[in-house]
């Protein structure tokens, strides 16, 4: 399906959204060049609210007022009007895209689970954490890539909550230092967040190895989230796997740096975007020969 333009944007509120990505969303920042103009735009959009939501969690001092401020996010999302000029950019991206307020009202949900110290206990409970500040996002984007086929969404959450799970992975040390223990229980005991801001012997061991098993369950999401790209516009589908492949690219880094996420923080360079662009379109190029074969009876 072919992108339709939809209502543009303020434009202090598109800047804005851009100046977000720009610095703080490297992977997605370099992914968006691969996208249609709509899409990118659309997506830059997105990216700005949810940015903007995430943030109202981690840099307020006072839970109460962070929580008074999502409930007005909320409020303006249940209503479907603001008076604020990016909330209002945002409900008239989810009125052109067909996003069900349900959605991001998850999202809310899931930050303001974030307000106060969090110690997770279970898988499920982070995999459902996972799905509520980051699945949600996946979700969304479909439909601003103007995606209708219901087959497409599973992965699309699944790509979601792989992303997720490694900025659990490379933030292990920040979140601690914020009162927040996403590695859960059933991994690492009864360990408190002060004990993962800089830990040593037994304790970073348990850490460790906790990291290794969540990037190892982050790459099964991954691979569920590549399997339903085949589902996106054409035009789509190759920026959104530069995307996906960047984001796993941390997970990379980390795995060999033995998991080591508080000497420095994992990141990708720009040469390595670049291996990582040159590697996915080595495998776009594959598939599609592949397909060809397949179409023309030859493959096997």
């Amino acid at each position: 399906m072919n992108a339709v333009a939809s209502s543009g944007p303020a434009e202090g509120v598109y800047a804005a959204a851009d100046a977000l990505l720009t610095h703080r969303a490297n992977s997605f920042h370099w992914a968006r060049r691969f996208l249609s103009p709509v899409h990118g735009e659309r997506a830059t959009r997105l990216y700005g609210f949810c940015r903007r939501v995430d943030d109202l969690a981690d840099d307020n001092n006072c839970a109460l007022s962070a929580g008074s401020a999502l409930a007005a996010v909320r409020a303006a999302l249940e209503s479907g009007a603001s008076a604020n000029e990016a909330l209002s950019d945002m409900l008239t991206l989810m009125r052109d895209c067909h996003i069900d307020p349900a959605i991001p009202l998850d999202l809310i949900t899931g930050v303001e689970s974030d307000l106060g110290e969090v110690r997770l206990a279970t898988m499920a409970e982070l995999e459902q954490y996972c799905y509520r500040v980051a699945g949600t996002v996946g979700l969304m984007m479909t439909a601003a890539l103007d995606v209708t086929t219901p087959e497409a969404l599973p992965h699309a959450v699944d790509l979601g909550i792989a992303m997720q799970l490694t900025n659990i992975c490379r933030d292990v040390r920040e979140d601690a230092m914020q009162g927040r223990r996403y590695l859960p229980a059933a991994l690492v005991g009864a360990l408190e967040p002060a004990e993962l801001i800089a830990p040593t012997g037994a304790t970073r061991a348990t850490a460790v190895g906790a990291v290794h098993t969540l990037l190892d369950l982050a790459d099964r999401y991954y691979a569920s989230g590549e399997a339903g790209l085949k589902y996106l516009p054409r035009g789509a589908r190759f920026g959104i796997l530069v995307a996906a492949r960047c984001y796993r690219q941390i997970g990379v880094v980390l795995r060999r740096r033995n998991a080591d996420c508080w000497t420095s923080r994992a990141y990708v360079g720009g040469p390595g975007k670049v291996g990582v662009t040159l590697g996915a379109l080595g495998s776009t190029m594959t598939a599609g020969v592949r397909s060809r074969l397949a179409g023309a009876g030859l493959a096997g």
